[in-house]
């Protein structure tokens, strides 16, 4: 298959740049004219200023306004269908659920009360600081001084391309909180914690803070703005013909307004993880999945329609104001089996008709995969290539090659899978080529070697059975000399760059569409831990950052790789599925006050981007 032969080949190139034996001190091609002789001597001393203050350059204020898609009155047109509004109150157990009385209504308040009542949630009895929308305050200039550069920078002479997308991004489940209020129904992020570790109820309570936090952004200079909208604050019944959330509908439309009003650009995900808790309400949540990590409802007979519906909803109301969408984001992680994966393909195929082809949207939409990109521990060694091949392919191929390429799903995941059968020609043909960019987050590298009992007999089996099923390969984090594949952090993210263009390669060359890079960061070891002003200088993180662009400068100049974008995660500390001590973000939240503070990492990545916005190569 095409994907194997690429990745062989961009797998060997690149361990031949790390492997090959030599020996001597780093050459300095910089450094093209040999010292000449000290002259030491004596001057007069006096403290200087080592220091420039810089501010960071805002967004600048919009002079045009572009349209991607109908506005509301003709997108409702297209919609064929009748859409009923409503408004619901709040919850808290007990209340809203005793003094309800409209009980013979199936989408009335008493029926939105006992969702919530049914999801049976774990200590929830308050809501945060907020219960409405907070008017946006300037940003002091004070907190636009850049920080001291670090000693060591980049060393590139590229430019980012005039159409280049840079941002930030974040999801609601890990931001918004308000989860039962003004109408949110509830969803799997609300069960994915059982135990006494940090909820997803109140976190960075963005869904009322969400100005001041576009007005920080803009402030420090950041023009895209990646979010998602939870499902079940749009349609708190999940299902088609059940009524429209107006309150929802009046947000989201305030959000992008505001944004826009700021000079942003905003950027959707439809599915970040938070189903509507109706997929799996008469399941086992936690049962153990064929694939990925979690049982996300994808599989569910109803998921497609209702997943298109409210697609088709989302767009009716914003299609004209967002330039780019995202259908899922790393659906492998929550498919939970082959069903869920085929429902995925075949319910953002439909979406992607639908946009282009009945809208006449002239914006991109595509998915957005995870892959931690697998390479071989021994680039000379045919099975831990053949090894790093499966893996990739399982990650990626089971959405990348129907949809990009109107190719069959990998015969590892066919063969693997339980389940598993192949699109039919007529499928094939219309889930082919229904994407307009390859949208991947890619945190890190991880080293693939072959089992000792071998694939073929791991791939029979099942996750209960063998560890390892169902990619049965070995995942290492050291090469083949033992070091570390990079610098670590608090989680599973090493500082891999050069493994990061290898995969920018791996990704064009293999289904041959623009490479979004929809999430990408750092969180830096223990740094939760530490005094404010040391989480501030997080030095670790620019260094994520920079190399990482850097190595997505040198895939665009040399290596001929259409880079779309790429969304630096998150733009504050988050709540890390019932996780605060990984800290991702790019500024710093008190949990007490919902107060942000800017990071050092966040001057450095938005001055990279700045300097290098637009121009080429620079000579």
């Amino acid at each position: 298959m095409r994907a194997a032969v690429v990745l062989a080949t961009v797998a060997s190139v690149h361990a031949q740049q790390l492997y090959i034996s030599t020996t001597g001190y780093t050459d300095r091609p910089q450094c093209t004219q040999p010292p000449s002789t000290p002259d030491y001597r004596f001057e007069a001393f006096s403290f200087t200023q080592n220091e420039t203050v810089r501010h960071a350059i805002p967004v600048p204020t919009p002079t045009t306004t572009h349209t991607y898609g109908p506005g509301y009155d003709k997108a409702y047109e297209k919609l064929g269908t009748t859409l009923a509004t409503t408004t619901w109150g709040s919850w808290l157990p007990g209340e809203t659920s005793i003094s309800a009385t409209d009980t013979e209504d199936q989408y009335g308040q008493a029926a939105w009360s006992s969702l919530w009542e049914e999801a049976s949630l774990v200590n929830y009895t308050s809501v945060g600081l907020y219960t409405t929308t907070v008017s946006p305050t300037p940003v002091p200039s004070s907190e636009l001084v850049l920080p001291p550069r670090d000693y060591f920078g980049p060393t590139d002479c590229y430019d980012f391309p005039e159409d280049f997308l840079f941002g930030v991004a974040a999801s609601a489940a890990q931001i918004e909180g308000a989860i039962a209020l003004e109408g949110r129904g509830p969803t799997l992020m609300e069960k994915l914690i059982q135990d006494d570790r940090p909820k997803n109820y109140v976190t960075n309570e963005n869904y009322y803070l969400y100005k001041q936090d576009l007005r920080r952004l803009a402030a420090i200079g950041v023009k895209y703005y990646s979010f998602s909208i939870p499902w079940s604050r749009i349609l708190p019944f999940t299902v088609p013909g059940s009524p429209v959330n107006e309150e929802a509908i009046k947000h989201y439309d305030d959000l992008i307004n505001y944004a826009l009003d700021l000079g942003m650009v905003p950027v959707v995900t439809m599915l970040h993880f938070d189903s509507p808790l109706y997929f799996l309400r008469d399941t086992n949540i936690a049962a153990t999945p064929d694939i990925g990590y979690n049982n996300g409802g994808y599989w569910h007979p109803e998921f497609v329609d209702a997943f298109v519906n409210y697609g088709k909803i989302l767009f009716t109301h914003f299609a004209d104001r967002v330039p780019v969408w995202t259908t899922f984001n790393e659906p492998l992680l929550y498919a939970f089996n082959f069903t869920g994966i085929d429902n995925v393909v075949k319910a953002h195929a439909e979406l992607y008709h639908y946009y282009h082809d009945v809208l006449g949207g002239t914006g991109k939409i595509g998915f957005k995969l995870n892959d931690n990109f697998g390479v071989p521990k021994n680039p000379e060694n045919k099975t831990d290539v053949d090894a790093a091949n499966r893996f990739n392919e399982m990650q990626l191929g089971g959405f990348a090659n129907p949809l990009c390429l109107g190719e069959q799903y990998p015969k590892s995941l066919l063969d693997t899978l339980p389940g598993a059968e192949p699109l039919s020609k007529k499928e094939l043909k219309y889930v082919g080529n229904t994407t307009d960019f390859f949208g991947i987050d890619p945190y890190t590298a991880t080293v693939i070697t072959v089992p000792a009992d071998g694939i073929s007999s791991c791939a029979k089996q099942n996750l209960t059975t063998n560890a390892l099923y169902p990619y049965c390969v070995t995942q290492e984090l050291t090469n083949v000399y033992g070091w570390d594949i990079g610098y670590r952090s608090e989680s599973y993210v090493y500082i891999t760059p050069t493994y990061l263009r290898s995969y920018l390669s791996y990704l064009w060359n293999t289904w041959r569409k623009p490479v979004l890079i929809g999430e990408f960061g750092f969180p830096v070891y223990d740094e939760s831990t530490r005094e404010l002003a040391d989480q501030l200088f997080d030095s670790p993180r620019s260094a994520y950052y920079l190399s990482y662009l850097s190595e997505m400068l040198k895939a665009i100049w040399e290596d001929g790789v259409h880079v779309l974008g790429a969304f630096a995660w998150s733009f504050m500390d988050n709540w890390e599925f019932g996780d605060y001590a990984s800290q991702f973000g790019v500024q710093v939240v008190n949990r007490t006050t919902q107060e942000r503070v800017f990071k050092k990492s966040f001057f450095d990545l938005v001055d990279f981007v700045g300097a290098r916005n637009g121009l080429g190569y620079r000579h």
